[in-house]
């Protein structure tokens, strides 16, 4: 919801960085993999009650995250890092509950296996309107240039953010707040839904 206003504040600072990277030889695969390798290490840390580990994990996931575009965008773009990109964010976003599950499976498992179903609605309803509008040749840069259709909704990125960082620094917190993120994620699906029966119909 907020990701626009936030992508115009943000990304001056991220490109400046971004650029530079790309000029000492960085490549852009190379930021996706490392953020993505870091991330994943938030699940064992949350499933061993590592809280500020998996505080940091997260948070150094999304910054890296955010600089991979940028990184693109000065060293040359390419299919393979879209895809890759949006392939390491979904499987990161459903790591973090699962980290949470293995915490304490008798309190976290059931809000744990609701919110990974609820990600993969928002996911999937996400991607397919993607995939049409790419076939459509439809174009979008509110939420800053990136390699696909980007489709916002009730929650975006910055909420998904907000909502990680939360719930690894309060875990106690999770199994309440995965019912009511996963229900808004549902109403952010439906609103897709509802957006793309407009725009698809004919």
């Amino acid at each position: 919801m907020f990701d626009a206003a936030l992508r115009r504040l943000l990304d001056p600072s991220l490109d400046r960085i971004g650029a530079e990277m790309a000029r000492a030889g960085i490549s852009a695969n190379s930021v996706t993999a490392t953020g993505f390798a870091i991330g994943l290490c938030a699940v064992p840390a949350l499933a061993l009650g590592l809280t500020g580990l998996a505080v940091a994990c997260i948070a150094l996931n999304r910054l890296l995250d955010g600089l991979d575009g940028p990184v693109a965008r000065h060293a040359g773009a390419s299919d393979l890092g879209g895809f890759l990109d949006i392939v390491a964010d979904f499987i990161f976003y459903s790591a973090v509950p699962f980290g949470l599950a293995l915490a304490d499976p008798g309190t976290n498992a059931l809000a744990g296996a609701f919110l990974i179903f609820s990600f993969v609605g928002s996911g999937s309803s996400f991607l397919a309107y993607a995939a049409i509008a790419a076939k459509r040749g439809l174009h979008s840069s509110a939420r800053g240039r990136k390699s696909f259709y980007y489709l916002g909704g009730l929650l975006e990125g910055a909420e998904t953010i907000v909502f990680l960082l939360f719930i690894a620094a309060f875990p106690h917190w999770f199994a309440p707040a995965a019912w009511i993120f996963g229900a808004l994620c549902w109403l952010s699906t439906a609103g897709r839904v509802a957006i793309a029966v407009q725009s698809f119909r004919r």
